[in-house]
Formats: structure tokens, sequence, C-alpha cells
């Protein structure tokens, strides 16, 4: 495989890189990039730039506002949005929830959803976790019994990220508790977070951030017309949802761009013999990560868009594994970097402000082996799905 862009492709690159870097606010992507907890209005800002440029939601079919590209196309567009520090369209939106509604949904829920879903004036969550089902998902317990044109809904999610800035949640929900295997009896519910019933309890992290809650439903009435595809059937959609939530945990842009901040930050850092960065065991250490970089990068290209007839393609999971990995050891270099400095809990204003957020941001990122599916999960997938092994 060659790694040189066609002049067509280096052309859409560069245009890219130009709407990115200049049409994006310089400060909202400077914030974006300090790290931190995210701010919802940056976020709500950034995506409705990006849909009113029609780039927001690419992997959606054309006629709900997708865009027609290839393969490297849209992986350029990731990486250069990556690169330059904008915060990309909420998942839950652009690549969960939406997907599946334009793929699965009525056509009245694709015409009350998918512009909005699009631009961000509708906040979805995610109502996959609950405290005995995370890895194991399809042990789920929340129950929808139907009634009459409604649902009533009970039970628990956990994990559930940003729902505290939510207008809805797509939840998995149990509709038929006597189904032969767990994974059947399944349904996927859209639900407003405003509904009777509905409560939100935040999560204090490690970090001492809030970036997830749990979320109780007692008594929820949801209409029926708020139910994706068919009853019972939401195991498929689910799958089809982490497939492409999978392909989207390959962050190469934002892994590089942490890489080239750690040689900066080790080119601040002196010591007897010139600086941090000439030290070479830290040299090498960055040289195999950069190498690891470009695998995963190579992987990306290979596997995005893989997801055919709404089954996700398999390959996914070798991103989702390589992708949370290599984040977490960029950024437990630059943890190292930051050494005692790292151990600052409050900003400090000095040119080493950033190793203030250093330990946070590793801390945080260690869950990134856990959503999206566990990566014990995804070894198994490759081992059954890839290999072809046999437990």
């Amino acid at each position: 495989m060659h790694r040189k862009l066609s002049e067509e492709d280096a052309a859409f690159q560069q245009e890219m890189r130009d709407f990115f870097t200049t049409k994006v606010p310089q400060d909202l992507r400077d914030r974006w990039a300090g790290g931190g907890e995210p701010a919802a209005d940056d976020i709500r800002a950034a995506q409705r730039l990006l849909n009113e440029a029609g780039l927001a939601v690419t992997g959606w079919p054309t006629e709900y506002g997708g865009r027609d590209w290839s393969t490297l196309q849209r992986h350029i567009w990731l990486t250069e949005m990556q690169a330059a520090s904008v915060p990309p369209p909420l998942a839950f939106n652009a690549s969960m929830v939406g997907p599946v509604i334009a793929t699965f949904g009525s056509e009245e829920q694709k015409k009350r959803f998918l512009p909005a879903t699009a631009n961000l004036d509708i906040w979805w969550c995610q109502g996959f976790s609950e405290p005995d089902a995370g890895s194991d998902l399809a042990s789920l317990r929340t129950t929808a019994v139907r009634e009459g044109d409604e649902y009533v809904v009970n039970g628990q999610k956990t994990w559930t990220t940003l729902g505290q800035h939510a207008d809805w949640i797509f939840a998995l929900v149990r509709t038929n508790p006597d189904a032969p295997k767990k994974q059947m009896g399944i349904s996927f519910l859209l639900i407003e977070m405003d509904a009777p019933g509905v409560s939100l309890r935040p999560i204090q992290l490690i970090d001492g951030g809030h970036e997830v809650n749990e979320v109780f439903f007692e008594n929820v009435r949801v209409p029926a017309d708020q139910l994706v595809g068919e009853e019972n059937k939401g195991w498929d959609y689910a799958k089809f949802l982490l497939g492409n939530e999978r392909v989207g945990v390959a962050p190469v842009g934002s892994i590089k761009r942490w890489l080239a901040n750690a040689k900066a930050h080790a080119q601040q850092i002196t010591t007897a013999h010139g600086t941090l960065l000439d030290d070479p065991l830290l040299a090498a250490r960055i040289a195999e990560l950069e190498c690891q970089v470009m695998a995963l990068e190579l992987t990306a290209l290979r596997v995005a868009g893989g997801s055919r007839d709404g089954k996700p393609d398999p390959a996914s999971s070798i991103l989702k594994l390589r992708g949370s990995q290599l984040q977490q050891d960029v950024l437990e270099l630059i943890t190292d970097i930051a050494g005692p400095s790292g151990l600052a809990w409050t900003s400090i204003q000095d040119e080493l402000a950033w190793a203030s957020h250093a330990t946070a941001t590793y801390l945080n990122f260690r869950k990134a082996s856990i959503y999206g599916g566990s990566n014990e999960v995804q070894r198994q997938i490759i081992s059954t799905g890839i290999l072809g092994l046999k437990g």
C-alpha cells in the first residue's frame, strides 16, 4: 500500500485542513486541545459549524446529509479534524443513533429526528450499560412492557456519558423475558430525558470530573412509535451501532497530535545533557509509538467503511483494540514526561500548564479499553470472526 496521496486526495486533504483550521475558531480548538472536561457549548458550536458545511454526518446516507465519499476521504476528514483539535461531531448523534434511525427507523422517525440529530438540536445519550450488564450487555434487565400504544419502562442504566446534557436517550430494553436466548427479546427505544419517571444521578470520576451518570426509569410511559425497527430485534441494531462506534475509536489524528505534543513537552524540560527529548530511551519509546501509530493508520484505511448490509465488519474490533491501547500508551508517555508536575491537580499558570492535565487525562482514557465493547470482547471477536478459532 502506498502512503502517498493522489493529487485529487491531496487537494481534498488541503480542503479539509483549510476548513478546520480557518472556519472553526482558534479559541474553541485551543480549549479542546487543552483537555479537561468538555464544554457542552463548544461541542454544540463545533457540530453546527460542521453541519452547516455538510461535514457533520458524512457517514449517513446522502439523502439525510451524508457524503458519498471514498473510504480514504472519510479517513482524511476524520484525521484532519482530530489533528486540528476540532471537537468531533457528538458520537451518540453522528455515529451511533443517527445511522441506526437512518437504516432501521420509520419514515416518521427519520423526518422527526435526523435533521435535529445532525445539527445537535437534539443531544442524545446512550442507554446500554447497566450495573450487571456492561461487557455482558445482553444480560440487561431494564424492562419495557407494551400497554396499548405505549411501553412502560422500568430499570436502570449506568455509565451514561454526558447524560447531563442530553435531551433524549436511545435505550436497549427487554421486551420478551421468555426469549430462548438472552440476546433475543431486546428492543431499541427512543426516550425523552424529561419524560415523567426518568431521573439522573451524576457519578464523580477519579479525576474529579463529572462525565458519566446513572439513569433511572420508573414507570416511564414511552409512545410505541418511538420503537426503532421491530420489537425484539434491538440486539441486531445494537451490533450495527457498536460496529460503527468501534470504527470511530481509533483516533489516529488525535494520537498523532498527542505524540507531537509529547515531543514538544519533552523539549521544554532541561536535563544535564540538553533536554528530555535528547534522552535516547525516551526517543526510542517515541519512535516505537510512531511506528505503531503508522500501522494503526494503515489498518484504519483497510477497515473504515467496512460495515455492509447492516452487519459490522469484524475487523473494526482490531481498530477498537489497538486504538484504545495506543491512546493509553501515548497518554502514559505524556504523564511520564510531566513527572512530578503531573501530580498537580490544579492548573499551573506557566509553561508547564499542560502537565497539570496529564495525569487526569491519562486516567480518564483508561476507560477506552472498556467502552464500545471491552477489549477482552474484541479479542474474542477477532479470534472467532477473523481468525476462525473455536473456543
